[in-house]
């Protein structure tokens, strides 16, 4: 096999030496994090470990069919683990419940692809240079020589392909496409992925959808476009908050708009906000960072406490100054 990083050796031993595993991802889990976390889960059981899959979330409804078993379970008080592993989460607050039912462990790893990871495992790998968690995944299981099942593929294909936006994304590198080859000749279901996850809308996200292109808002030369999602706007339509993954894509695709920012009001006084960049000049990550968030450089997000307004004001200035700062 050709050459790999040398943590991959240090977490397999891990591995080795331990019995009973957590793994664990981000809240509001999307589809990188559902099918990372699963694909090791599975892999895991494969090689004869006790594995439990935590998610403070549930599985949205689209991903729900990689997990035919219900692996995945609501964080539980009171359980201890040999070892714990962090899947596709920027920092240690987005595990939720997850991370702080989890504590009584003897190690954490983490394994990440966003460049604003603290590292704040014990053993800690994190790629920026990777597309998706799914493809760290996916070398670790092939440097331990564990067999990659049909439904470990399937959950792996999954990942690579919804964080790299169906390999459209500029992050998808050449062997973004080798991967998606091999875990489709080891069996993964194109067209079951595919339906599933990209063809099979709720009614409640088509009104929401209804909701993004009549309520969006241009400015600063339409070079942004942004939106607003109230409690209300969730309640009118019947949709859930895991039904927002993708939303913002409809207002980024917009041809002048080179960044697309979605509020999102968590409760009053805390709104979460998306971002995305088309622009390399444009490094949403940086932005997201001025109010304590993270991600990556086209893709990154907050949570930030005030008034809907004074957020609105805060962040769509900053944009601006990121806008004409670049070249």
């Amino acid at each position: 096999m050709k050459s790999y990083p040398k943590i991959i050796d240090r977490i397999l031993e891990i591995i080795r030496q331990h019995k009973t595993f957590c793994i664990i991802g981000h809240v509001r889990p999307d589809g990188d994090c559902v099918g990372s976390q699963l694909g090791l889960a599975l892999a895991l059981q494969g090689a004869g470990k006790k594995v439990t899959c935590w998610n403070e979330d549930s599985v949205p409804a689209k991903y729900r069919f990689l997990d035919p078993h219900g692996l995945f379970q609501k964080p539980k008080p009171g359980k201890k683990f040999d070892c714990v592993i962090a899947t596709d989460c920027a920092n240690f607050e987005r595990l939720g419940r997850a991370g702080m039912l989890s504590l009584d462990r003897k190690i954490l790893i983490n394994i990440d692809h966003h460049e604003s990871n603290p590292h704040y495992g014990d053993v800690n790998w994190v790629s920026a240079r990777e597309p998706s968690c799914g493809e760290l995944v996916f070398r670790l299981l092939k440097v331990a020589r564990w067999p990659i099942t049909k439904p470990i593929a399937d959950c792996l294909f999954a990942a690579v392909s919804t964080d790299t936006g169906s390999f459209q994304y500029p992050t998808t590198r050449p062997g973004t496409f080798h991967t998606g080859a091999e875990l489709v000749t080891r069996g993964a279901d194109l067209a079951t992925i595919c339906n599933e996850v990209y063809e099979s809308y709720s009614l409640s996200r088509a009104r929401l959808l209804k909701h993004v292109y009549t309520k969006f808002r241009l400015t600063a030369n339409d070079r942004i476009a942004y939106l607003w999602l109230k409690k209300k706007d969730f309640a009118r339509t019947g949709a859930e908050s895991n039904d927002t993954e993708g939303l913002i894509d409809h207002i980024r695709a917009i041809e002048p708009v080179v960044v697309a920012c979605v509020f999102e009001e968590l409760e009053p006084g805390l709104t979460r906000i998306s971002l995305r960049s088309k622009s390399p000049d444009v490094n949403v990550n940086e932005i997201a960072a001025q109010f304590g968030g993270g991600g990556h450089q086209a893709a990154a997000g907050a949570r930030i406490p005030g008034s809907p307004l004074s957020t609105q004001r805060k962040v769509i200035t900053a944009i601006k100054r990121a806008l004409n700062g670049a070249k």
